[in-house]
């Protein structure tokens, strides 16, 4: 039975004080949920890039002190008013940073072309979605600002319902982690947004955990050439468990374009390109390698310095496309269930992503692992 009346509870986060600071493990409080929210218990978290892009950033909306983290899965704890209308005490969910409503006039979220919802918009923002204000304070009663709608580097958060996804109990918790941010959005790209088809031929520009994720959804789509670029020579080995049939490292190529290597590859141009690392040079690279006709780029990666993209005109008239998107055009409470049902049925492989685990108070040995380039994903545990 749902708690009507919850209490504000203490427990233990990971608090970020200042731009590139280690994290400290602290005592705070998580207020109640209200209206339209939930408040989960976090069991397993993971760090993703964009974590580490805004724990590096000074300048709004780098804010501080901060609880990161958006990629998790949870039970829930407590549920606000109106939120019992689709969770209850007990469930197994993930948060999303990307929301989806289920509000009858929001055109995005009813129609299939899109994954942005229209009534609450994505931002960076410090606190909740629909009244700005945080539900974290330190133990000296200091507000602590959220991260993505989630901040999962605390042993309870708090989520608008908009924000969580109900999934299937029989998932293992750091599978279902995943699903949570990386491996939907690769997997999606591939699946979703892209259209990946059989037979087809792929490069994927960028070999992180997106990377594998889009060749592992091209895998799954029966992509018969799948071609993986990263100047990370680690990354040929790795990247052949995902299904990459070949690797380009550009540092080998000698005066070699990329594309010209992709277009050799591939007799004329692959069919999908997928932008994974969030460089204006490579979505040009990526744009290039395309096949004239039909070939479609996917820009995956957020630009990392703020710089535009440009390309030929007269490319597109020839039949290029370039197409971007939030978490790969998935739509989560659709799309996140259907990706769960696709591992339990064997067909979506998710434990080749997890390469490193450590206990909550090691997070910050997941930054390291992460900034080192030695892992994929590594599955941090609350009570561990």
């Amino acid at each position: 039975m749902e708690n009507q009346d919850p209490n504000p509870i203490r427990c233990k986060a990971a608090v970020c004080r200042a731009a590139g600071e280690p994290l400290v493990i602290e005592e705070i409080v998580v207020d109640p949920p209200k209206a339209y929210e939930v408040r989960i218990r976090i069991i397993c978290t993971s760090l993703c890039h964009s974590d580490v892009t805004f724990w590096r950033m000074k300048d709004f909306p780098g804010i501080f002190p901060r609880i990161f983290g958006h990629e998790a899965f949870g039970i829930v704890e407590s549920v606000g008013e109106h939120a019992e209308e689709e969770f209850a005490v007990g469930d197994a969910v993930v948060p999303t940073f990307l929301g989806q409503c289920s509000d009858s006039g929001c055109v995005d979220c009813r129609s299939p072309r899109s994954n942005m919802c229209s009534r609450f918009r994505f931002a960076v923002r410090p606190g909740m979605p629909r009244d700005g204000a945080v539900r974290f304070s330190d133990a000296q009663g200091r507000p602590l600002h959220h991260f993505l709608g989630v901040s999962s580097f605390a042993e309870y958060t708090v989520v608008d319902v908009n924000h969580l996804v109900k999934v299937n109990p029989a998932m293992p918790p750091a599978l279902a982690c995943l699903l949570s941010c990386g491996a939907s959005t690769g997997v999606g790209a591939a699946w979703k947004l892209a259209k990946v088809e059989p037979g087809s031929s792929v490069a994927v520009f960028g070999l992180g955990a997106v990377g594998l994720a889009v060749v592992e959804g091209a895998r799954i789509c029966g992509a018969s050439k799948i071609i993986g670029v990263d100047i990370n020579p680690d990354k040929h080995e790795l990247g052949k468990k995902f299904g990459l049939t070949h690797f380009i490292n550009p540092k080998e190529l000698g005066e070699k374009p990329v594309s010209q290597a992709i277009i050799e590859m591939t007799d004329g141009g692959a069919d999908y390109c997928f932008e994974c690392i969030g460089l204006a040079a490579l979505m040009n690279d990526a744009f290039q390698s395309t096949r004239e006709g039909w070939g479609k780029t996917i820009i995956l990666g957020v630009e990392m310095h703020g710089a535009p993209l440009s390309i030929p005109a007269l490319q597109i008239l020839h039949g290029k496309s370039v197409i971007g998107s939030l978490f790969g055009g998935v739509k989560p409470k659709q799309d996140i269930p259907i990706l769960a049902d696709k591992y339990l049925n064997k067909e979506l492989e998710l434990d080749k992503f997890i390469t490193h685990e450590v206990g909550f108070k090691d997070i910050n040995e997941a930054f390291n692992l992460l900034l080192q380039g030695k892992s994929v994903r590594c599955t941090i545990w609350m009570d561990k």
